[in-house]
């Protein structure tokens, strides 16, 4: 059977753009072309896809995924091993974790006191399972988690409370309350973070891969995406006095769809910027493009548009706020740009 790319975008929630990408960089070259000159993929190119996405998952650049798939110590059986160590790994710990927590809810809805033993097990639990994320230096200091010397978990558990309820009360993102709440989120993970986006990249992957962890601290993805939601409408009204009607549509319409990328690209290009990596390194290149990628993504394709876009974003600061995006690591970016 053969996929066209855009049927193969659509089964492997990739995109179009990232297939071409792919190809273009000799990454996943499609198999075959048909008579009209469209790509076409076979089961052979859909495995090495499997293979390309699963060493993205572990941390892997393209430019190392190249080198990985181009060396015969690299295999399918090995990276699929590999995957389902790390998903029991993760299925253990949380059926740990989750047994604990429903222990302690139904002593709790009894009216009983759990035991001190009880609470020290439990926090031991998450506390390993913050070890699959955070390093023990940034347990210690992070103030979200509480493991940290300085923990704001009593401040979070409020405006956590605060937000559940407004979602339960059924308060639309577009409110005036909503937005206040994701202003004051936005503005805690930033004072907690110390503006360090690989906390917040880190933060995102724990709970988006950890269900356990979300029902402990309350914060659900239906929540974020609530937040999200909310302080994306604090930025819509500035980019509203940039861009004609029908652009301003395009923006709303499709500013969902690809902007949840952007925290872990950031923590990427922060990491290099630290590192000292120069500019113009193949692996900045490649983080670059993916920027351009999601840019274009709700900036669309019109060089118009997408001037305005920036236009917005270089005159209006409030635009900036609570995105980790700093004066220092968008310098670092335009030089990247421009040796592209």
């Amino acid at each position: 059977m053969l996929f066209k790319v855009g049927e193969l975008a659509k089964r492997s929630g990739l995109t179009i753009r990232t297939l071409h990408h792919y190809d273009a960089i000799g990454l996943l070259r499609p198999s075959a072309r048909s008579d009209s000159g469209y790509r076409l993929y076979d089961r052979n190119d859909v495995a090495r896809l499997h293979q390309i996405q699963a060493l993205r998952r572990f941390g892997l650049s393209l430019a190392e995924v190249g080198t990985a798939l181009a060396s015969s110590g690299v295999d399918l059986i090995s990276i699929v091993e590999r995957q389902i160590r790390m998903l029991d790994e993760s299925i253990a710990q949380s059926a740990m974790l989750r047994d604990r927590l429903t222990a302690l809810h139904g002593q709790l809805r009894r009216g009983e006191e759990p035991e001190l033993a009880d609470w020290l097990k439990t926090l031991e639990i998450m506390t390993t399972m913050y070890d699959k994320y955070f390093s023990k230096e940034e347990q210690k200091n992070f103030p979200m988690l509480r493991t940290a010397e300085n923990s704001t978990a009593d401040e979070w558990d409020g405006l956590v409370s605060a937000v559940r309820a407004a979602m339960a009360a059924a308060i639309p993102p577009q409110s005036p309350e909503a937005q206040s709440f994701a202003t004051q989120w936005m503005a805690m993970l930033l004072r907690d973070s110390g503006g360090d986006p690989r906390l917040l990249a880190k933060l995102n992957d724990m709970h988006l891969n950890e269900p356990e962890m979300q029902k402990a601290s309350g914060v659900t993805m239906e929540m974020v995406n609530y937040i999200r939601a909310a302080f994306a409408e604090t930025k819509f009204a500035l980019y509203e006095q940039f861009l004609s009607p029908d652009e301003f549509r395009f923006l709303r319409d499709n500013f969902f769809k690809r902007t949840h990328e952007f925290p872990a690209l950031i923590a990427k290009i922060y990491q290099h910027m630290e590192d000292g990596t120069p500019p113009d390194d193949p692996r900045m290149r490649e983080l670059a493009l993916y920027w351009m990628e999601l840019f274009r993504s709700y900036a669309s394709d019109d060089p118009q548009m997408q001037a305005k876009v920036c236009e917005a974003y270089a005159k209006e600061p409030r635009l900036a706020e609570g995105t980790f995006v700093d004066p220092r690591l968008l310098a670092y970016l335009n030089q990247t740009m421009t040796a592209i």
